[in-house]
């Protein structure tokens, strides 16, 4: 069977708000969640056992277990074979990493998000429902079932709530990271969270209520005013963060510069996608070393 590609589209968290940590030691988040048009590719080609062959210029950055080879061994659990049409969820992986790792991207979620998705194209003839697919995506990580979708999303709890947010707007975004590795688990111990306190209000208040507020003002005004929780530890481990962000805010046109997600990458939020590349031409010059990428989210 010939194989079929995917591609992984980074992920941006526009805001991320920690409530709390849970008493399974899990942190409860809201977060709204974006997508760059720059992302990895995953080419699946099925066969009797499981392979991954990484090329790409962040190839030799990633350490430790992979999370495509943990979501294909999920997706053999939850697809309905029959005797016709055995499932087939291993084989072959060829990724092209571009993603940089440790870098609040999601590039490990995304990939294995990608995997799955390629791993069902490939069964078109067997089963799995929605409910499933994000319930294995969760086993893999906690990012894993927005970047199923791979569309804006409003995500709380874990990462098991998820509301698509179909009216957000297209960014010119200009993606910076200093060249250093943060560690999700690292930046969480650092925040020191208190543990999570009763909250009346339930994940699907909250997207109405940021629904209502984003049509009352407008997206801008609702990111203006919103923030990243994890933006002032992440800060105090790697203060190159500092320099990155004082930077992006002036750059013209820039009208939000924020730590994505854990970090240390960091975005540019642009008028349009002219001033983006301008400002991408800008910090390379001054700053050689530092990873960018000028994009579009949405």
């Amino acid at each position: 069977m010939s194989g079929v590609t995917e591609f992984a589209r980074a992920k941006i968290n526009l805001t991320l708000e920690v409530l709390g940590k849970r008493p399974d030691g899990y942190h409860e988040l809201r977060s709204v969640v974006a997508f760059a048009d720059f992302g990895d590719t995953i080419t699946f080609t099925p066969s009797g056992r499981f392979e991954l062959l990484t090329t790409g210029p962040m190839a030799e950055s990633i350490e430790g277990p992979n999370l495509i080879e943990k979501a294909a061994a999920l997706m053999a659990g939850i697809l309905e074979p029959d005797v016709a049409h055995p499932a087939c969820a291993s084989g072959r992986f060829d990724l092209v990493k571009r993603i940089p790792v440790a870098a609040g991207l999601g590039g490990g979620s995304a990939d294995a998000a990608a995997a799955m998705r390629a791993i069902m194209r490939t069964n078109p003839h067997l089963k799995a429902d929605r409910a499933a697919l994000r319930a294995a995506a969760l086993k893999v990580g906690a990012d894993v079932p927005v970047c199923l979708a791979q569309t804006t999303a409003f995500m709380a709890g874990v990462g098991e709530a998820l509301t698509d947010l179909p009216e957000t707007p297209s960014y010119p975004a200009l993606l910076v990271n200093p060249g250093v590795k943060l560690s999700t688990r690292d930046v969480f111990t650092a925040l020191a969270a208190k543990p999570l306190a009763y909250d009346a209000e339930t994940s699907d208040e909250a997207a109405e209520r940021l629904i209502e507020s984003v049509r009352a003002n407008g997206w801008a005004s609702y990111l203006l005013s919103s923030r990243n929780d994890l933006e002032p530890p992440a800060r105090r481990l790697a203060p190159e963060i500092d320099e990155v962000l004082a930077r992006l805010s002036t750059l013209p046109g820039c009208w939000l510069a924020r730590l994505s997600g854990s970090g240390p990458t960091c975005f540019a939020l642009f008028e349009t996608a002219g001033q983006a590349n301008e400002a991408a031409k800008i910090i390379h010059s001054e700053r050689p070393k530092w990873w960018l990428a000028a994009t579009q989210l949405g």
